[in-house]
This record gives C-alpha cells, sequence and structure tokens, in this order.
C-alpha cells in the first residue's frame, strides 16, 4: 500500500497534542490573570475531552506538572477543581 499525500495530512491532523499537554495548556492560558475553578464538565468542549478524560488527566498533572497548583477544592455533584500558577 503506498502513502498519498492525502492520507499523510490525515494522519498529522489526527496527531494532535497528547491529551494531557492539551488539558495542561487550555489551564496555563486560563490561570494566566490569577486562579481559575472549574468542573470537568463544562470545560469538556473546550478541550475536546470527555469529563472523565479530564478527571483521570488532572490527577495526574496535579504531579507531573511544576508551573501549575491544582488541588481538589469541593465536591458537590462533581469535583470542582481550583488551579494557579506557581512562581
Amino acid at each position: 500500500m503506498s502513502v498519498t499525500p492525502q492520507s499523510v495530512s490525515e494522519a498529522s491532523t489526527s496527531d494532535s497534542k497528547p491529551k494531557d499537554e492539551r488539558l495542561a495548556d487550555y489551564l496555563r492560558a486560563r490561570v494566566e490573570d490569577g486562579e481559575m475553578y472549574f468542573k470537568s464538565k463544562f470545560i469538556a468542549d473546550d478541550v475536546g475531552l470527555s469529563s472523565k478524560e479530564i478527571g483521570a488527566l488532572i490527577v495526574k498533572l496535579q504531579e507531573s506538572v511544576d508551573d501549575l497548583s491544582i488541588e481538589r477544592w469541593s465536591y458537590t455533584g462533581a469535583t470542582t477543581w481550583r488551579v494557579e500558577q506557581t512562581n
């Protein structure tokens, strides 16, 4: 099977940033002016992930991202997360 220019471009558009990087970049952009509180279900469309994926990734980001402080803030129907930049 030969690779056509069309199949190469399709492959490159489907190979976007890893999900955790997309989420971290989104959070960094949102906390430039201060802290942010969010529930996964409200940012899912903005990030292009499901709320379940965000919930799993945010726990990983808590341990792996040094420039953001991520903490579980409250739970009312769904977890609310608090994010701020660290200096």
